[in-house]
């Protein structure tokens, strides 16, 4: 595909995108993680079209809100373990490409410039709840909940979580969530300040269309820059940390602990 010749949007239908779902209807742009049958894992191209959206999104002055959302009955799990095994374990070099592109969805979606909405239809685990919290709000359904499993699978949540959750939800409940690797229901995640809203299904496009349509009426260039205001501690945790973690988790793959979880949780599947 050519690049463009200037930052101007597109119709979403010549991005071509196989992995996500990407719509427009202003002032709203939709981000649809589309690989239900997997529980909308990503995969390398999953994460390059959503930082390809994001830029799009971006570059639309239509656009003042970007809802991200899954399809099926997930938000998003995260890295498919199954793809990592095939591709990432005992490949380091292949694995640091991985993440760059992990990394670059997280700082396209970041800096998009205006109000992001994780719209959490279902359940948010290990790189899937780092993809809501990139997200400046997020509405989520009452009856799914928010997991990290890294421990657990051998590999450290330090793609947003390590970095984001203390500043979140506090020092304490930031090590519950990495270290004890248990479900946290959709209320308990509201009380603690990991979601704005849980809200029942039937509910849930009501509070988006009406989340959108308070953040759609804002000035946009003083909404920016009172985002990259809010952004300063996230961002200073992730600049400081991230490039450190992207070498560490490679280097990792080459180790027997992540090769022997991600094989045992494999076999149970």
């Amino acid at each position: 595909m050519s690049q463009p010749d200037a930052p101007r949007p597109v119709p979403p239908d010549e991005l071509g995108f196989e992995r996500i779902v990407y719509e427009k209807a202003p002032p709203r742009a939709t981000i649809t993680l589309n690989r239900p049958e997997v529980l909308n894992a990503f995969d390398f191209k999953m994460l390059r079209e959503i930082a390809r959206a994001c830029e799009d999104a971006s570059w639309d002055d239509s656009i003042r809100v970007v809802v991200v959302t899954g399809a099926g009955r997930a938000f998003c799990v995260g890295a498919n373990l199954r793809e990592w095994a095939d591709g990432y374990l005992g490949k380091p070099n292949e694995y640091w490409k991985w993440f760059g592109a992990f990394k670059d969805m997280h700082d396209r979606l970041r800096e998009i410039g205006k109000p992001t909405l994780a719209r959490i239809n279902g359940i948010a685990v290990g790189g899937g709840n780092e993809l809501q919290m990139a997200c400046d709000l997020a509405v989520m359904v009452d009856d799914a909940f928010i997991r990290h499993v890294g421990p657990e699978h051998g590999s450290v949540p330090a793609g947003g979580a390590t970095q984001w959750l203390t500043i979140m939800v506090g020092d304490r409940r930031a090590r519950e969530i990495v270290l004890m690797c248990e479900e946290i229901p959709a209320a308990r995640a509201a009380e603690w300040g990991l979601v704005n809203w849980a809200v029942p299904a039937a509910e849930l496009d009501a509070k988006v269309d009406a989340v959108v349509e308070n953040l759609a009426r804002k000035l946009p260039q003083t909404t920016r820059y009172a985002k990259q205001h809010l952004n300063f501690w996230r961002d200073f945790a992730w600049h400081e940390t991230i490039n450190h973690a992207r070498d560490w988790l490679a280097l990792s793959m080459a180790t027997e602990e992540p090769k022997a979880a991600i094989e045992k949780f494999l076999e149970r599947k």
